[in-house]
Parts: C-alpha cells; structure tokens; sequence
C-alpha cells in the first residue's frame, strides 16, 4: 500500500482522477470505501495543498455520483441484479423490504443517516432506493445534502488532523454501525410483532 501512495505522491496531478475514478467504481459495488478515499484525498491535500480544491471536488463528485449510478442501477436494471456477483450478497429481499420500510415510514431522513453508517449499508441504501423507485429528484436532492455534509465534515477532520483521528473515525463508526443495526432490529421486531 505505501508503494502504491508514493507512486501517486510522485504523480499528484493524477490523484484526483485515480480517486473519482475509484469512487465511481464503488457505484458499481465494487469495494472501494468511501471514508478510506476521504482520508487519503485529504492526507494528499494536507501534504500538496496545491492540490486542495481539485483532491476535495474528486472525492465529492465522485462520492455524489457513485451515489446516483448505485440508485440507477436499482431503479433500471431491479432484480435482474442479483444475477451479478458484485449485487448477489446485497439483493437479499429481506435487507431490501427493511430498508425500503425505513423509507416509507422516515423518508429522507433514512437516507440522511444512513449516508454515515458504513460497512457497506450506503449501497444498500442507494440500492434499495431505486428499487423502489423512489422519486429522483427527491433521491438526488436529499443525497446531495448528506454527501455534502459528509464530505465536507470528513475531509475537512482529516485534513487537518490526518493519521491522529483515524482511530477515533473507526470506532465512531463501528458505533453508528452498531446503532443502525440496533435501531432496524428494534423496528423489524416492532413491526413482525405488530402484524
């Protein structure tokens, strides 16, 4: 991995395509975390402030529209998606009607916390989102806002405090993982005993 971050530092001007593009991938599902392009669009930025607006406008645009092609490719192309590799584990039906659940009864606010939680869940949000079909303009307004929330508030803490508050990241967000799951489990349970 270091020899890979030095190959990029020798050619910063290339960062920012490297990381749009790997962002863009992760629209597709394919594993490329979004907090850890965060930090090293930031860890960039902090050690080549020259590079600083064109470092942050690639991790955001490409977070926004990874976002947008996760929820075209749900609302296009639906079920036929669970016959592709990088879909199959998240086209569970179960995880889908939950989600698709949180949307009805909380709207936008369900996106809006879940673009925090990681470990995978935003997919599902963006997934499930077009499976349902949910409005696009609404989609791509409420998205915006969170991304632009989120964007701002990562780069931003690990731009100026880098390697120091990756620990503490983590363990935030290990416990907003754990809440989101917590609170599903509790409105699943909720709703099963109800009916």
């Amino acid at each position: 991995m270091d020899s890979i971050i030095s190959l990029v530092e020798n050619h910063i001007e290339y960062a920012p395509w490297i990381i749009f593009g790997l962002l863009l991938l992760a629209g597709f599902n394919v594993p490329v975390p979004e907090d850890g392009m965060l930090f090293v669009a930031a860890t960039f930025a902090a050690r080549n402030p020259e590079q600083l607006p064109q470092l942050f406008a690639a991790v955001y645009l490409g977070a926004y529209l990874s976002d947008l092609i996760c929820y075209g490719l749900g609302r296009y192309l639906g079920p036929k998606l669970s016959h592709w590799r990088l879909f199959a584990k998240i086209m569970n039906q179960d995880k889908i009607d939950r989600v698709a659940g949180y949307y009805r009864d909380y709207g936008m606010l369900t996106l809006l916390f879940g673009r925090f939680v990681p470990f995978g869940v935003r997919n599902i949000l963006f997934l499930t989102a077009g499976l349902g079909h949910m409005n696009a303009v609404k989609f791509a307004v409420a998205d915006l806002v969170a991304c632009t929330l989120s964007s701002v508030v990562f780069f931003s803490v690990y731009y100026r405090y880098g390697q120091k508050i990756v620990l503490i990241v983590q363990e935030v967000n290990v416990a907003l993982f754990v809440l989101a799951v917590s609170v599903g489990a509790y409105f699943y349970f909720k709703r099963k005993n109800a009916a």
